[in-house]
């Protein structure tokens, strides 16, 4: 059995992210996830909610087999394999499909601020009136003082690449409303994360 790409954070946040989805979203729901990485979460998610039925993507091709593999070893009826998917295509390989949800888990900070604006134009194409995009990560927030390990993250991203670094909530929620969406929940996790809920 080959050895699969292994996030420790995914770990430790997996199930707090789980707890939350599960008051957000309830039993039933079929969902389409961004950026699956390891995919860790979607099987994590998938086991634990059997009425889901979870659709995870990744940009990265390099990260396809090992995600399919993920699944396959999973062997769930309500986890699909994987598709490539890039947020910033015009087009995303879903066409034809609505979602009662989106996932998007620690995109935004490592992708340039267009894939912003691009997952909430592509989240109003494809879901259910009514239908909500979670996303999950670290942001800034006006009137509260930053974390300081967020902002020891926030400059290492940028050395890294300059496109990158935590988003302020307020500049995420401004691309939501211009795209048609609204912000309808906010929650606090554990080391210093926020789950979004956007509503379409």
């Amino acid at each position: 059995m080959p050895d699969l790409p292994h996030s420790p954070a995914a770990d430790r946040n997996k199930q707090p992210i789980l707890d939350a989805l599960i008051r957000i979203l309830g039993e039933r729901s079929t969902a389409l996830e961004i950026a699956s990485g390891t995919g860790q979460h979607a099987a994590w998610f998938a086991t634990a909610m059997p009425q889901w039925t979870w659709q995870p993507t990744d940009a990265d091709v390099r990260m396809l087999p090992a995600l399919a593999t993920r699944v396959e070893q999973a062997a769930l009826p309500n986890l699909r394999p994987p598709l490539l998917l890039d947020v910033t295509a015009p087009q995303w390989p879903v066409q034809g499909h609505a979602f009662d949800a989106i996932y998007c888990a620690n995109m935004l900070h490592i992708a340039p601020w267009a894939a912003c604006a691009a997952l909430m134009k592509g989240a109003v194409r494809h879901l259910r009136p009514g239908g909500l995009l979670i996303t999950y990560g670290p942001y800034f927030e006006e009137d509260v003082t930053p974390a300081p390990g967020n902002l020891a993250f926030d400059e290492d991203l940028r050395s890294r690449n300059p496109a990158w670094g935590i988003r302020h909530l307020r500049d995420v929620a401004a691309e939501a409303r211009t795209a048609g969406l609204t912000l309808h929940e906010r929650h606090a996790l554990p080391a210093n994360n926020l789950l979004l809920v956007f509503r379409r």
